[in-house]
């Protein structure tokens, strides 16, 4: 009997896997790379300064059902978030904090946007789509700024 490549896997591993699997087979059809979801162990924060926004989605555990539901929102228009040089960070495990997780301090779950000076623009307590995070980085002034060098003004 051949058993699915889900069986085994924990329900984190499931959700990213799921999204890789399906923005890979609408690759053909849109020129953008999926937008993978980094652990907060695997950062330094200081090689992203000035080079990405980060948007870090923390809980207490992977088999949150607001953590699961915040990354599957997070597979609907990723590149949204790519066009805003975003990098998403998840940290799931607050026994072993990880630089992020000291530097933020979440409870429970959050989720928390910031700009690429390192500086924290929005805490939210609860799931956004990435809809609403890329109109909220669309607000910052960096942000502006960018679009306004981009269209050559």
């Amino acid at each position: 009997m051949i058993r699915p490549i889900f069986w085994g896997m924990n329900t984190v591993k499931k959700y990213i896997l799921a999204a890789l699997l399906g923005l890979t087979s609408l690759a053909g059809q849109a020129q953008t790379p999926p937008l993978v979801p980094v652990a907060a162990s695997e950062i330094m924060l200081a090689d992203l300064l000035y080079q990405k926004r980060i948007v870090a989605i923390f809980a207490d555990s992977p088999e949150d059902p607001v953590f699961l539901r915040q990354m599957a929102l997070l597979t609907v228009n990723p590149g949204n978030l790519q066009d805003r040089d975003v990098i998403v960070v998840f940290d799931t495990n607050p026994a072993q904090p990880s630089e992020l997780r000291k530097k933020l301090r979440p409870k429970g779950f959050s989720l928390v946007i910031m700009d690429k000076d390192g500086k924290i623009a929005l805490r939210k307590p609860r799931p956004w789509d990435t809809r609403e995070i890329s109109r909220t980085i669309d607000k910052f002034p960096s942000r502006r700024d960018e679009v306004l060098l981009e269209s050559g003004l």
